[in-house]
């Protein structure tokens, strides 16, 4: 009973200490749903490349942003309602800042370089550079939240690389990596730890 007793309050003890250094509100739900958008996005440009007008590379940009848009204000509603049921304010919490950071500074890096390419008519990598970056950025702010997460950056860069050395298929991978990859993470995010987490909580008040 005792030694019971003693790993619950390490437990405890863990618990506090990662809320105190981590952002643990992420969804898993929000990224099945980013990956949805990815995939209806994806969709949507592949239309456009088949359409036989002058404004594609512009329109497929503008589709990528709505996309980009639309999930990042999912993600941070629905982070921000997880946040608010374990009283946590996100616009104070410093762990929300480290996190935001460390994500989108490799994230501007690649952006920038892809624009570059796109401004000088190189086109060929800017699919394998956006996987490649974006995996890193997971990676880079995996230490501020969920560590898990990190295994999703090491798929997307895994795939960006492979991306690299094939032509012409640059939808096909996108729509694995920003699409497939996030719904399968998610899934896997929601049932292997955020039920756990609830399950935890609901033991935890029942105990008490």
């Amino acid at each position: 009973m005792e030694n019971k007793e003693a790993l619950d309050t390490l437990h405890d003890i863990k618990n506090l200490m990662e809320k105190s250094t981590k952002f643990l509100s992420i969804s898993g739900i929000s990224s099945v749903l980013v990956g949805i958008y990815a995939c209806i996005g994806t969709g949507v440009a592949y239309n456009l490349l088949n359409a036989n007008t002058s404004q594609r590379l512009m329109q497929i940009c503008i589709v990528a942003l709505v996309v980009l848009f639309f999930s990042l204000v999912t993600v941070f509603t629905m982070s921000y309602r997880k946040a608010i049921k374990v009283n946590r304010n996100i616009f104070t919490d410093k762990s929300v800042y480290r996190l935001l950071w460390n994500f989108f500074l490799p994230l501007f890096a690649g952006g920038v370089l892809c624009v570059s390419l796109l401004w000088h008519h190189h086109y060929g990598l800017t699919s394998s550079i956006m996987l490649i970056f974006y995996g890193l950025s997971l990676v880079n702010c995996s230490k501020y939240t969920y560590s898990d997460i990190r295994y999703l950056g090491y798929a997307e860069i895994f795939l960006g690389l492979i991306d690299s050395f094939v032509v012409n298929h640059a939808l096909l991978f996108w729509v694995i990596g920003f699409g497939l990859l996030h719904i399968a993470a998610g899934i896997y995010f929601y049932y292997k730890v955020e039920r756990r987490q609830a399950l935890f909580s609901s033991n935890t008040r029942v105990n008490a």
